[in-house]
């Protein structure tokens, strides 16, 4: 993992809207109507070449494909893992989310309607059976459409970027357990299995990013459970991650977590001070983390109390997900400088809050337009900082 040894560097969070013919037909795969397999390939293929390329225009320096064939950042395992049965009628609803729905009724009933321009809802997952890998070839053609979208950089003004990462969700979240004696040994194989595609990224020569809302998720207080019992599951959840992880060199691997993708009054949000010593014990060699947020964007403060550790590296969100703002370069500039200050420069590199398509929608919270201007004004005040933390012109 390249570190910003002379410049501050820049990134993302993974997901991007996808084109509105590619999500016709992701709408029909999904929901079980005939389609033709390979036109979806190429399209798939066409999109992350076309995102890639995007990407590096705007100034971005560590990419990825947009997750422009999943349906969404979690629900796409399911053509992954055998063992698994969707439920139908039964959407995945964090249950935190309660909370902000009991406190703010009338918000939530015009919200919630927005996720009808979603291609599919997010089913809940139910394990029947033994929980296997069964992706490889599914992973194999985002690896390729990766490779040679990269390929195609280096002309016609658009530069190649340092570098390249695969997001890959966590073990846990996705799915309720009916088959295994205890939610442990679900966890345990749930994480073997995802070693795989984990092992298969990092193999590849792409960093690995493991998407894990569900580490802030387990931790926020939902009102039925006791800080000490959300403690324990949280220890369970990180052990069985690392456990999935084990053997893989960290500085191959970014971990990100968030507040998931509720956009609205956020007011039940625990502090990231109650999750930073948590998120620490995950074996990553980078941590991205909501920043933007306005509910989060006091707290860089916490890092002058909590040491880094050796080798680690922060990718602070600066850009929000949830609202068509473009942050101004200066702004982002002065937040890169005060983690800078905290933490060493070359331990921080620039990124966003959440990716902004999560899930394959027709209505993404951000403008697919307004996307390419905030990479750009990311790539502005990361140069910005780059001047007043290295000096030069």
């Amino acid at each position: 993992m390249q570190r910003s040894s002379e410049r501050i560097l820049t990134t993302h969070v993974g997901s991007l809207a996808r084109p509105h013919d590619l999500l016709e037909m992701m709408r029909e795969k999904e929901h079980g109507r005939p389609y033709d397999p390979q036109r979806f390939a190429e399209m798939v293929r066409e999109a992350v070449g076309d995102v890639v390329r995007r990407q590096a225009a705007a100034g971005l320096d560590v990419v990825t494909d947009g997750e422009q064939g999943k349906v969404s950042f979690l629900t796409y395992v399911k053509e992954r893992l055998a063992g698994f049965d969707q439920v139908d009628g039964e959407t995945l609803l964090p249950p935190s989310w309660q909370r902000e729905i009991d406190d703010f009724p009338e918000y939530y009933r015009g919200y919630m309607s927005k996720y009808s321009g979603a291609v599919a809802p997010m089913k809940v997952m139910v394990c029947t059976g033994p929980v296997a890998y069964s992706g490889a070839d599914a992973l194999r053609t985002d690896i390729e459409n990766l490779r040679a979208a990269l390929a195609g950089l280096g002309d016609g003004g658009v530069g190649v970027p340092v570098e390249a990462f695969l997001p890959s969700t966590s073990p846990s979240g996705f799915g309720r357990n009916e088959y295994y004696s205890s939610e442990q040994d679900y966890l345990a194989a749930v994480a073997e299995a995802m070693r795989e595609e984990y092992l298969t990224i990092v193999e590849s020569g792409f960093l690995l990013q493991v998407d894990d809302p569900w580490l802030i998720e387990i931790l926020t207080d939902d009102g039925h459970s006791d800080p000490a019992e959300r403690r324990r599951r949280a220890t369970e959840h990180v052990d069985a991650l690392n456990h999935a992880l084990r053997g893989i060199p960290e500085d191959r691997i970014r971990l990100h977590t968030c507040y998931g993708l509720n956009h609205g009054p956020r007011l039940n949000d625990i502090p990231l001070a109650d999750v930073v010593p948590v998120m620490l014990l995950i074996n990553a060699g980078a941590y991205s983390f909501e920043v933007a947020n306005p509910r989060h964007q006091h707290e860089w403060r916490i890092w002058a109390d909590t040491p880094l550790p050796d080798g680690k590296i922060l990718l602070p969100g600066l850009l929000g997900h949830a609202t068509n703002y473009v942050e101004h370069p200066e702004l982002i500039a002065d937040s890169i400088c005060a983690y800078a200050g905290l933490v060493g420069r070359e331990n921080v590199i620039a990124g966003a809050d959440c990716g902004f398509s999560s899930r394959a929608t027709f209505a993404p919270e951000v403008h697919p337009t307004v996307v390419w201007a905030k990479f750009a004004a990311l790539a502005e005040g990361a140069a910005i900082a780059t001047k007043r933390l290295w000096g030069g012109s």
